[in-house]
């Protein structure tokens, strides 16, 4: 573990990540301290208002202010692209390995199931899903974790293939102890670095396709917010009142950017072929 610290360590771009990263959380945790208002208060004598000393971030076409929406918004979609990409990680950690311990049957349908699912227009199912139960953020982390763990389970599925004919696999085996036992600690665990990557890297999948539906109306709906109502309220004020699509975008692109990076730092540390990996075993 120190060793993968030290490699993540040296990555410049990769500490920028995490530092982005740990403001724009405190941001959304602490950012309601330095506001009045709330962001469904709605000021009916300041519409659309510039960014001032009144509202920082101005204000919308309803009235209500900008910095506390993006306060929230941001939260939110941090919210749900945290539990997503944990859960989908989760499950395909426990299908992807399992079906390759077990092998035989449950292999066969198991990657039956995944390679079904991959050709499944799942942005549609997403939208119709989440708009005819009313845009419930719930709802959203539950449809897309069904239709987002396939990709990183047929991959883990690929490398436990291999993982299952190892020593301490076919040890632990003679000893009788239970399979799903067997996937939990010998299997599973030799994944961590790929699982780590991914989680990483879902989070901004994640934030990107949340956006994406919100953008469209088929995500988050009002009176909740989120990173893509605000970009679909500011995107046809983009002249005649740029802030409401600037902030924002600012913001997703900042958190986007930041676990990027991140997860760039994650797979050179956990590689051992990467440049970063060879440097500090030289070292």
């Amino acid at each position: 573990m120190t060793l993968y610290l030290r490699r993540f360590g040296r990555n410049r771009g990769a500490l920028l990540g995490v530092a982005l990263f740990a403001l724009l959380v405190l941001f959304s945790v602490l950012g309601d301290l330095f506001t009045h208002v709330a962001y469904t208060d709605a000021d009916f004598t300041a519409l659309t208002r510039p960014p001032g000393p009144s509202h920082w971030f101005g204000t919308n076409q309803g009235g209500n202010d900008v910095y506390a929406q993006a306060v929230h918004g941001l939260r939110r979609s941090l919210v749900i692209a945290v539990c997503v990409s944990v859960l989908t990680v989760v499950l395909a950690a426990v299908i992807g390995a399992g079906a390759a311990y077990l092998g035989g049957r449950v292999e066969k349908l198991t990657l039956a199931v995944i390679h079904f699912l991959l050709v499944v227009p799942s942005f549609l199912i997403l939208a119709l899903v989440s708009h005819r139960l009313a845009g419930d953020w719930r709802v959203l982390v539950l449809v897309l974790t069904v239709f987002g763990w396939m990709t990183t389970a047929r991959v883990v599925w690929s490398l436990s293939t291999s993982l299952r004919e190892r020593d301490y696999v076919l040890a632990a085996e003679f000893m009788g102890v239970r399979p799903w036992r067997i996937v939990a600690r010998h299997i599973i665990p030799n994944l961590g670095s790929l699982l780590v990557v991914n989680l990483t890297l879902g989070v901004v999948a994640t934030v990107l396709s949340e956006t994406a539906l919100s953008f469209l109306g088929f995500g988050v709906q009002p009176p909740d917010v989120s990173l893509g109502t605000m970009l679909a309220d500011g995107s046809g004020t983009i002249t005649s009142a740029p802030w409401l699509f600037a902030f924002p975008a600012g913001l997703l692109v900042l958190l986007t950017v930041s676990m990027t990076l991140v997860g760039d730092g994650l797979r050179d540390a956990l590689d051992p072929t990467s440049v970063s990996a060879a440097s500090g075993g030289a070292r």
